[in-house]
């Protein structure tokens, strides 16, 4: 691939030339639409394992099981 020997050369050049012709305005707004768009991403993340972390917590009920009692019986031997 020839991208992988770019070096700092090449990645000012690439600067430069976006800065030509997109405009310093335009750069800017587009990275505070990036910033907003990561900053979303990690609160959809965040809320995803709330939400997974909240369910875990919670006892579930399974219909049509009923409640088994979990006291020793003294007659039972096995």
């Amino acid at each position: 691939m020839p991208l992988q020997n770019i070096g700092l050369p090449g990645l000012l050049l690439i600067a430069i030339v976006v800065l030509v012709l997109f405009g310093r305005g335009k750069i800017s707004s587009l990275m505070g639409e990036v910033g907003k768009g990561i900053t979303a991403f990690k609160r959809g993340v965040k809320d995803g394992t709330d939400e997974i972390e909240k369910a875990a917590e919670e006892p579930r009920d399974v219909p049509g099981e009923k409640a088994r009692d979990v006291t020793p019986n003294p007659t039972d031997r096995s």
